[in-house]
């Protein structure tokens, strides 16, 4: 038995399943036909003649239980609460794939923390010995813990040693073992064991001289060690004092007081596309000789197969006009030009969003109060910078004063702005002023037959030209073109007399 081609999509059609319509709220089971049958009949062509497969039975639906209202809207709560927790359980960082399989956001790891603390930490080092030789700064540069750690051993130290001494000379003369002897003179007075050792030499050390324990005269060898421990003992004072000066007074804390923006924006000034931050002082002091610098912190690969992976570049903030040079008494805000010179003259809106990219700006200046150089340090990520916003304004003038908000440090408003790259902005812009140019049309686009007649026409006026030549004058009145008021100032034909005449 042959069958047409045709007939198959209505043969199939009527083989197919029927399907369950399930309305809400209706808990009535539709039985259908095919869920009885024992099997289903497909239909296929093959090499003329009618095959026909019998499949496996389907399984029957499982039985349905009529639930209340109240029950399916606790179980869509319920629902709804375990999509949040999973979402809050993925985290910002996960998106969805294709297929709906969680693919987590690399995150990348900042080169310069918001605080200013540059995350890197030096490993493998084996000349170790450098950190001995400038052992001052070795510890100043020690954190609070380890500095107050080292400042009590020094003294502890060198009391228990000079102690330790004290009582060794007692005890080699004989002075513990005559006590009670009135007539005997011992090296120091009422040194009667290891204890009155160590107070003795504590109070030698600090210069407290309590009076109760003095050296006699009758003991050379304890009367060198008492130089000793005082010369000792001033260069521990010395030393350690100095550095917990330094330590106190190093301007860091200085820093703590000069905020950064943030959030990083992008949009129009002057026309053109700039990189704005905003940097502020906290403090009425100010910062004398303030500079800001910034630095782009990109992965790069050279020409030659080279991979760097923390390249630095420069981001001009005003280095040739001087604008880096702030007078920080009000909050600034810091304005990169992204000209040709720019690594952002060909990154547009889409291109922002894909870069993995820190910006690390640094203010630099000397502290008034104290004369010392203070630095602080902030960084932006790709993300953390806003296409098409502005800084809010912060100033307000009231009566005799300038009044700064700064609840309005960070906020930041949409203005409108192309999405394109600056390197496309100016394109356009080139485009535009190329067109308003050559729209205006010369003399001689709008008149061309006048260059025509005047090469027929034989020039009189002139007598160094020849026959049937024009003359060109460019820039200049004559005084043909006066009589006939064809000529113009610029790209204008000029003829003579006769011609005009005629």
């Amino acid at each position: 038995m042959a069958l047409e081609n045709s007939d198959f999509p209505s043969r199939l059609d009527s083989l197919s399943l029927p399907v369950d319509e399930k309305r809400e709220g209706e808990d009535v089971e539709v039985a259908t036909e095919a869920t009885v049958s024992t099997g289903v009949f497909n239909v296929s062509e093959e090499l003329g003649h009618v095959v026909t497969t019998e499949t496996a039975p389907s399984p029957p639906p499982p039985a349905k239980v009529s639930r209340s209202f109240q029950a399916k809207l606790a179980e869509r709560e319920a629902n709804a609460n375990a999509n949040v927790q999973r979402k809050k359980t993925q985290g910002p960082e996960e998106k969805r794939g294709r297929f709906g399989w969680a693919r987590a956001r690399r995150k990348r790891q900042r080169y310069v923390e918001k605080n200013g603390r540059c995350n890197v930490q030096h490993g493998n080092m084996r000349e170790t010995y450098r950190y001995l030789t400038d052992i001052f700064t070795t510890l100043v540069d020690l954190n609070w813990r380890c500095s107050l750690f080292v400042f009590v051993m020094a003294y502890a130290v060198t009391w228990l040693f000079f102690g330790a001494i004290w009582y060794l000379i007692a005890y080699c003369r004989g002075d513990l073992d005559h006590l009670e002897d009135e007539t005997w003179t011992p090296c120091v007075n009422n040194v009667n064991g290891f204890i009155s050792a160590f107070l003795f030499s504590i109070e030698t050390e600090t210069t407290i001289g309590y009076g109760h324990r003095v050296i006699t005269d009758q003991c050379p060898v304890g009367t060198m060690l008492l130089l000793l421990q005082a010369i000792l003992g001033s260069m521990v004072n010395a030393f350690m004092v100095g550095c917990m000066f330094v330590k106190i007074s190093q301007p860091n804390k200085r820093a703590e007081t000069l905020v950064f923006s943030k959030h990083a924006v992008i949009s129009l000034r002057d026309d053109k596309l700039c990189l704005m931050f905003r940097v502020g002082d906290l403090r009425s002091s100010h910062i004398v000789g303030a500079n800001m610098r910034a630095k782009l912190i990109k992965s790069k690969q050279t020409q030659e197969g080279e991979f760097i992976p923390l390249d630095q570049t420069d981001i001009s903030v005003g280095f040739e006009t001087g604008d880096d040079r702030l007078f920080l008494v009000s909050p600034l805000v810091i304005s990169h030009e992204i000209d040709v010179h720019s690594p952002f003259w060909d990154m547009s809106q889409s291109q922002l969003e894909k870069e993995d990219f820190e910006i690390v700006v640094i203010l630099e200046g000397m502290v008034e109060a104290t004369g010392m150089t203070c630095q602080a340090r902030s960084s932006y990520l790709a993300e953390e910078v806003m296409w098409g916003h502005r800084f809010s304004p912060m100033m307000s003038l009231a009566e005799g004063f300038f009044d700064i908000d700064y609840g309005a440090f960070h906020h930041t408003f949409e203005v409108d702005t192309p999405s394109c790259s600056a390197r496309e902005l100016s394109l356009a812009a080139a485009r535009l002023d190329a067109h308003l140019y050559w729209s205006i049309s010369s003399r001689l686009d709008e008149e061309p037959t006048l260059t025509n007649q005047a090469a027929k026409q034989p020039d009189s006026g002139s007598a160094n030209s020849k026959v049937g030549e024009p003359t060109f004058i460019v820039g200049e009145m004559t005084d043909i073109q006066e009589q006939t008021g064809l000529g113009e100032l610029n790209g204008s034909v000029a003829t003579d007399q006769s011609e005009s005449e005629a």
